[in-house]
């Protein structure tokens, strides 16, 4: 069996994708630390989906949080190697959106999530995907990398989010 664990991150500190260990701390384990929880709320998300288009989505979705987890990770000189996310996996989510809420009914006033499963977990991945981009707005704006598709990516992502629990609200019984 592969062995799981390397005990290298006993003293506090944590490997990059490259050469370079940070302390947990640091923002870029913050940052990918956020996107993997957000990933982890999807799975709950699309395990519990009776809509297999819901749950073909969200797979989607995950397979793109792995590679920006991945970006993310990345130490400054092997950040290019691991450069996945693209401005056409944010117009993805764009249509994704615009699909979607075409068949809903979007109310102005605060929407409170729970009446089914489904889109309590979705509205889950809203509020982590969230603070997911919080942390990479900060890592953008005061590092030396710049995550800015990344960050359009997260925006939308939120955005789908709240659609796809209004979806599972009112059309996923």
């Amino acid at each position: 069996m592969t062995r799981v664990f390397s005990g290298t991150g006993d003293d506090g500190t944590t490997g990059l994708l490259g050469e370079a260990r940070v302390p947990k701390y640091h923002p870029q384990p913050e940052a990918y630390g956020a996107v993997d929880e957000a990933s982890a709320a999807f799975g709950l998300a699309r395990a519990i989906t009776r809509s297999k288009e819901i749950a073909s989505i969200t797979r989607e979705i995950q397979q793109d949080l792995c590679h920006v987890m991945a970006e993310l990770a990345a130490s400054p000189e092997y950040r290019e190697k691991f450069q996945k996310m693209t401005p056409e996996r944010v117009r993805w989510l764009e249509r994704q959106i615009t699909t979607l809420g075409q068949t809903l009914q979007i109310s102005n006033e605060f929407v409170i999530f729970g009446d089914s499963e489904s889109s309590a977990a979705f509205n889950l991945a809203r509020t982590i995907v969230r603070r997911a981009e919080r942390v990479v707005a900060k890592l953008h704006l005061e590092g030396d990398v710049k995550y800015g598709t990344i960050l359009q990516y997260l925006n939308r992502l939120s955005s789908l989010c709240f659609v796809l629990a209004l979806w599972e609200t009112q059309k996923g019984t």
